[in-house]
């Protein structure tokens, strides 16, 4: 007897920016790709629609699912909001699966991002992540800053664009104080084009680099395979 696997319902912030719309439907789409047999659907917690409790109720009557957060960081969004609209459900069985970060696959795409935007050797870099009042959603954001450290052999330093501190204007104009003549480059760890990468592009630095989705370019695979990996984590102790 075979058994339907559950739907992967990957929930997104959400945007009103026309480029980031595509961009997260494109790695829905490319997570259909990877995984044919499943049932994929997309939702946001905020300003798009159709909401997580939306896209569960749409799915096929009884099929069970797991909400992977297409979100870098487990903060409110994923403690709370999907918390929440996963135990409301009572027609299916619904898994919550663990945020898309830190994940070392992400690093190394960070590390992509910022060769593709022409880093030097002498550049000096801050990474620039959305922010959270949520203390386990900054301390994810330092360890990606750490790792990123790690992987391109440079000091990395830490700006947020809301609720956290430094502010990421704040990081850029302390970096450009400790270190006159050298570019500042900006990371950026947002997973795609929108309100919050506007404000990267913005903050002063010399170079800001792309989000992790780029419209028009092909979904990273790093991308892919995270968020298949954490739906596969999540059903695993229900198996």
């Amino acid at each position: 007897m075979t058994t339907t696997a559950p739907a992967l319902a990957g929930i997104a912030h959400g945007t009103s920016s026309p480029a980031g719309q595509a961009a997260v439907a494109a790695l829905m789409r490319a997570v259909a790709d990877a995984e044919p047999l499943l049932t994929v659907a997309l939702g946001f917690v905020d300003v798009q629609h159709p909401d997580a409790p939306e896209t569960l109720a749409a799915l096929p009557a009884g099929l069970p699912a797991v909400v992977v957060p297409l979100l870098l960081s487990a903060g409110y969004h994923v403690h709370v909001d999907l918390t929440e609209a996963v135990r409301a459900v009572t027609d299916r069985t619904v898994l919550l699966a663990g945020a898309l970060g830190p994940d070392d696959r992400i690093v190394e795409l960070l590390r992509d991002r910022l060769e593709q935007a022409g880093l030097r050797d002498e550049d000096v870099v801050v990474l620039a992540v959305a922010g959270s009042s949520d203390a386990r959603a900054v301390a994810d954001c330092r360890v990606v800053a750490e790792r990123l450290a790690a992987a391109s052999a440079r000091p990395v330093g830490l700006g947020f664009l809301s609720a956290a501190e430094p502010r990421l204007a704040d990081a850029i104009a302390a970096a450009r104080r400790d270190n006159p003549g050298r570019r500042i480059v900006v990371s950026s760890y947002l997973l795609a084009p929108g309100f919050f990468q506007d404000l990267v592009e913005g903050a002063g630095a010399s170079i800001a680099t792309s989000p992790l989705l780029v419209p028009g370019s092909a979904v990273p695979r790093q991308l892919v395979d995270v968020v298949v990996d954490r739906y596969r984590s999540a059903r695993a102790p229900a198996q």
